[in-house]
C-alpha cells in the first residue's frame, strides 16, 4: 500500500475524536483525506461498531473512493464499504462504511434525523460548500445537539479556511495535515492566448505529449469544450496516446476508463471536468494542463431559472486541480493564464448557498420543521431568495403558510426539484405519471439532442420521442426515469400521448406560460418577454411553457418549449384565473371602453365587451378622458364661454365667487361635471351638455341675482345700441365700440360696482380698432382731434363734430335730423 502524508495525521485524529465530538481536518490535495481517514476510524473504541457516513459532492466521487477503500481491504464494494447515490447504491448487511452523496445525506437525515447506528458523518472536500453539503451540515449540527450528542462531525478539506468552520463547530480542533507526496512545477503562459481556447489547450497537449513524459489531466469547463479538443488531438492522429474524457454524463465504464491506468507503452489524455478535481485519483498523471474555467450554477430571480455559466475557477480550485500532477511522483502544472492574471483569481468560490435557487432547501428545512434562524450556518440563506421559494412552495400547495402540507411532504420525500415532483404528482391525476416522470428526468439532465442535427429546435417533444425510441444518448435519462416511476409508483410500461407534454410543464413552471404576441414574440405569465433565437414550428403557437430560457436583455432565448392549448389552461388553471373588468379611456374613439377580461398572471385570455358596466366606473374613466384631452371636448357655446369669464370676472374682485379656471376645473371635474354625465361614454355623448346651466348651478342665489348687474352681458351706449362686454380678459373687461357711438359720453362706464373701468375699444367707421383707452374723457381731450383728423379724410360723409362731448351720438353715418 503507497504510504501517503496523510497517514501522519492519523493518530491525531484518532486521539481527537476519542475526546471531541466535532473536528476539522485540512490536508493538500493528494494527500489520501478521502480513503485512508474512514478506514483508521474503522475500530476506534467509540465507534463502538456502528457505520462511518462520508458525504462525497460528486457522484463519480462517490463510487471511485468507495471501490479504492473495498481494494484497499481486498473486497468487493457492498461489503465493508458501500456506497449509495441516486439510481444506484451499493450497500450489504455488514457495511461500515457508506460513502452517499449530498442529496442521498438529506433524505437519510430527513428519515432518521438521529442517524441510528452511524457513529461519524464526514464531510468531505467541504470546500465546495455546495448547497446540499450546508444543508446537510446544519441539520447535522441541530441532530447532534438535540438527538445525538455522540454523534461525531468532521470536516475535511484542503483549501477550506479552518477558522469559521471550526467556530461553527463549537470551537473544534483544527488539525493540519503534510503537502502533497510529491513536488509540482508550475507553468504560466507568457501572454494570454491570442486564439479560441481549445485550439491554445490541444496546442499544449501536443507540446506536453512530444517534451514531457506520463500522462496528462486536461481540466476544461464542460462536455462541449472536451469534445472540440478531442476532434483537434484526433485529427493530428497522435497513435501513442488514448484520449479519454471524463465527465458526469458519461457511463461508468467510460469514465472508468479515462480513471484506471494505461496499458504499458500507450500515454492517456484525459479531458475532464471539474469532477475530476477533488477526491479522485487518476491513475499515471504527471502534467496538468489547466484552462482555469468551469461551469457554476447562477441563478436568476427574474426567469426562476438555475444556468451554468463558464466562470473562472479560483486559487483554492486552481489548487486542488495543480495537486492531481503530483501523486505518483514529482509532477507539472500548465495554467493557460498569465501569472498576472493568477494574482486576480479569487481566493475561494463563492458558496452555492449565496447563489441558487433555495425552492429545494425551503422545501427541506419544512419538511425539518424549522426555520433557517433556528439552525447553524456559515452563510445564512438569504432572506430575500428565501421568500421567493417559499411564495413558490405556497404556490405549488406545498407550503400552507410555513407549515408542510400532505402534498409537499411527497414532493420532499422525492428528493426531486419542487416544480417538478409537483409536476409528476398532478401528471398522475391525469393518467399521464409515466410522461411527467420521462420529462423531470430529462429536464434534470443535459440536453439528450446537444449533439444532433435538431439540436436548435427548442420543441421538448422532440426530446421526448428520443427517449422513448431509447436513443444512446438517453441512457442517463432513461434510468432516471425508471427510477422515478418506480418511486412514484407508476406502470413502466405504458405510454402516454405527448401532447400532454405543454401542459405537464405548465404544472411545473407556471410562471412561464407564454402567449404569442402579434409581432411573434412571447409574453409571460410573470409579465416578461421571451422569443426564439430563430423561426421555428413553435413559434406560430398561440401558447407555449418554457421549460429553459436565459437572463439576458430586456427579453429571454426560449430554448426548449412545449405548446399547451387555451382549453387546458382555462380547465386546469381555472382557480388561478382572473376575472378583470377593465374600464378605459380610448383615445382614438375619444370614448369609454368597457371590457371584461379573463387573466392568467400577465396573459390575457379572453377580451370581450361588456353591455352593461358600472356607471360609477364609467363616469370616473369618462372624467379622466376629459381630464385627458383638456376642457376643448366639452361643449362650449358663445354664451357659456362668457358666463364663465363673467364668473371669473366677479372672483378676480370677491374670492367668495367660484373660481372657473381651466386649472381649477380640470383639477375639480368630479365636483361640477360628475353629477351631468350619468350614462354617458364618450366626447359625442358630452355635446348634451349644457355648460352655461351647469356653470350657474355653481352659483349662489345671491350671486346668480348679483352677476347680471355687477357684470352684466352687454352695455347700452349713448347711440342706444346694446353692445355685448368682452370678459375673456377678466382683469380688463372690454368694449368695442364705433367712436361716434360714444358721442356726449364724458366719463369711462365702470362695472362690478362701478369698481371696474371697461377698456374701450374705439372703432373706425369700418370696425378698426383706433384708439384702446380706460380714460374716455382724457381721449376726448386730447387723442381725439388727432384721430379726428386721420379719419376725416378716409370717410368725410361720416360726421365728425368739434366738440364730440356735445355733439350727437350716433351709430349711422350721421345723425338723424
Amino acid at each position: 500500500m503507497l504510504t501517503l502524508p496523510i497517514g501522519e495525521l492519523l493518530p491525531a485524529l484518532l486521539d481527537t475524536l476519542a475526546i471531541h465530538t466535532n473536528a476539522v481536518l485540512t490536508a493538500p490535495p493528494g494527500s489520501g483525506k478521502t480513503t485512508r481517514i474512514p478506514l483508521a476510524l474503522l475500530n476506534a473504541p467509540w465507534l463502538a461498531g456502528r457505520r462511518i457516513l462520508m458525504l462525497e459532492p460528486r457522484r463519480l466521487a462517490t463510487r471511485a473512493a468507495a471501490h479504492y477503500m473495498a481494494s484497499l481491504l481486498g473486497e468487493s464494494v457492498g461489503e465493508t464499504v458501500g456506497y449509495r447515490m441516486r439510481l444506484d447504491t451499493k450497500v450489504g448487511k455488514n457495511t461500515r462504511i457508506e460513502v452517499v452523496t449530498e442529496g442521498v445525506l438529506t433524505r437519510m437525515l430527513q428519515t432518521d434525523p438521529g442517524l441510528d447506528g452511524v457513529g461519524v458523518l464526514i464531510f468531505d472536500e467541504f470546500h465546495e460548500r455546495s448547497l446540499q453539503a450546508d444543508l446537510g451540515l446544519a441539520f447535522s449540527l441541530q441532530a447532534q445537539a438535540v438527538l445525538r450528542p455522540d454523534l461525531r462531525i468532521l470536516i475535511m478539506s484542503a483549501t477550506i479556511d479552518s477558522a469559521p468552520v471550526a467556530e461553527l463547530l463549537d470551537a473544534a480542533p483544527v488539525l493540519t495535515g503534510q503537502g502533497q507526496l510529491f513536488p509540482v512545477e508550475t507553468r504560466w503562459l507568457a501572454r494570454p492566448p491570442q486564439e479560441r481556447l481549445e485550439t491554445a489547450i490541444a496546442r499544449q497537449i501536443i507540446e506536453t505529449l512530444t517534451n514531457e513524459t506520463g500522462d496528462i489531466l486536461v481540466f476544461l469547463p464542460g462536455e462541449a469544450e472536451i469534445r472540440r479538443v478531442e476532434s483537434l488531438l484526433l485529427q493530428q492522429d497522435r497513435k501513442q496516446a488514448r484520449i479519454a474524457p471524463l465527465y458526469g454524463s458519461l457511463s461508468q465504464a467510460e469514465q472508468d476508463q479515462a480513471l484506471l491506468p494505461s496499458p504499458a507503452g500507450q500515454r492517456k489524455v484525459v479531458l475532464a471536468t471539474a469532477i475530476a478535481e477533488t477526491s479522485l485519483t487518476v491513475e499515471g498523471v504527471r502534467v496538468v494542463i489547466d484552462s482555469g474555467l468551469m461551469r457554476a450554477p447562477r441563478f436568476s430571480p427574474r426567469t426562476g431559472m438555475t444556468r451554468l455559466e463558464t466562470v473562472a475557477v479560483s486559487k483554492a480550485s486552481a489548487d486542488q486541480r495543480r495537486g492531481r500532477a503530483g501523486r505518483l511522483g514529482p509532477g507539472i502544472c500548465w495554467r493557460m493564464w498569465t501569472k498576472e492574471a493568477d494574482g486576480r483569481l479569487e481566493e475561494r468560490s463563492r458558496p452555492e448557498i449565496l447563489e441558487a435557487d433555495l425552492a429545494p432547501l425551503a422545501l427541506q428545512l419544512a419538511a425539518w420543521g424549522t426555520q433557517p434562524q433556528e439552525l447553524k450556518w456559515l452563510d445564512m440563506p438569504p432572506a430575500a431568495a428565501l421568500a421567493q421559494a417559499q411564495e413558490l412552495l405556497q404556490n405549488l400547495g406545498a407550503l400552507a403558510g410555513n407549515l408542510l402540507t400532505d402534498h409537499g411532504r411527497r414532493l420532499a420525500d422525492s428528493g426531486l426539484h419542487p416544480r417538478l415532483a409537483h409536476m409528476i404528482v398532478l401528471a398522475q391525476k391525469l393518467a399521464v405519471g409515466g410522461l411527467g416522470c420521462d420529462l423531470a428526468a430529462l429536464l434534470s439532465e443535459r440536453d439528450v439532442l446537444r449533439n444532433s442535427e435538431r439540436k436548435n429546435d427548442a420543441d421538448l417533444r422532440l426530446r421526448l420521442e428520443a427517449l422513448q425510441q431509447q436513443h444512446p444518448s438517453c441512457r442517463q435519462v432513461v434510468a432516471q426515469s425508471h427510477y422515478l416511476r418506480r418511486w412514484f409508483g407508476i406502470d413502466q410500461r405504458r405510454e402516454e400521448d405527448l401532447e400532454a407534454c405543454g401542459l405537464l410543464l405548465c404544472f411545473a413552471y407556471p410562471d412561464r406560460i407564454a402567449q404569442r404576441r402579434a409581432d411573434g414574440r412571447f409574453l409571460l405569465t410573470n409579465g416578461r418577454g421571451a422569443s426564439f433565437t430563430n423561426v421555428q414550428p413553435l413559434s406560430s403557437e398561440p401558447y407555449i411553457c418554457i421549460a429553459e430560457l436565459d437572463d439576458k436583455g430586456p427579453e429571454s432565448r426560449i430554448y426548449l418549449a412545449a405548446p399547451v392549448t387555451l382549453a387546458d389552461l382555462k380547465h386546469q388553471f381555472n382557480e388561478s384565473i382572473q376575472t378583470e373588468t377593465q374600464i378605459t379611456w380610448d383615445r382614438e374613439a375619444k370614448a369609454v371602453r368597457a371590457r371584461r377580461l379573463e387573466k392568467l398572471g400577465a396573459l390575457v385570455l379572453s377580451d370581450v365587451p361588456m353591455h352593461e358596466p358600472d356607471s360609477e366606473a364609467c363616469i370616473a374613466v369618462l372624467l379622466a378622458g376629459v381630464r385627458e384631452e383638456g376642457l376643448g371636448v366639452l361643449p362650449w357655446s358663445r354664451s357659456s364661454r362668457q358666463f364663465r369669464q363673467r364668473v371669473q370676472f366677479m372672483q378676480r374682485l370677491d374670492l367668495t365667487w367660484p373660481d372657473l379656471s381651466d386649472e381649477m376645473l380640470i383639477s375639480t371635474l368630479e365636483n361640477w361635471l360628475a353629477a351631468y354625465v350619468y350614462a354617458m361614454k364618450s366626447v359625442a355623448d358630452l355635446q348634451r351638455l349644457n355648460l352655461t346651466g351647469i356653470f350657474e348651478s355653481m352659483l349662489t342665489w345671491e350671486q346668480r341675482q348679483k352677476l347680471d348687474e355687477y357684470a352684466p352681458t352687454h352695455l347700452t351706449v349713448p347711440s342706444g345700441q346694446r353692445l355685448p362686454l368682452d370678459y375673456s380678459d377678466p382683469e380688463a373687461p372690454s368694449l368695442a365700440v364705433r367712436l361716434q357711438e360714444l358721442f356726449g359720453m364724458a366719463e369711462t362706464p365702470r362695472i362690478g360696482q362701478k369698481r371696474v373701468p371697461l377698456t374701450l375699444r374705439l372703432l373706425s367707421p369700418a370696425q378698426r380698432p383706433v384708439q384702446v383707452t380706460k380714460d374716455l374723457a382724457s381721449f376726448w381731450r386730447t387723442g381725439y382731434f388727432a384721430v379726428k383728423k386721420e379719419l376725416l379724410g378716409r370717410y368725410p360723409k361720416h360726421y365728425w363734430p368739434d366738440d364730440p362731448l356735445q355733439a350727437t351720438p350716433t351709430h349711422r353715418v350721421r345723425p338723424s335730423s
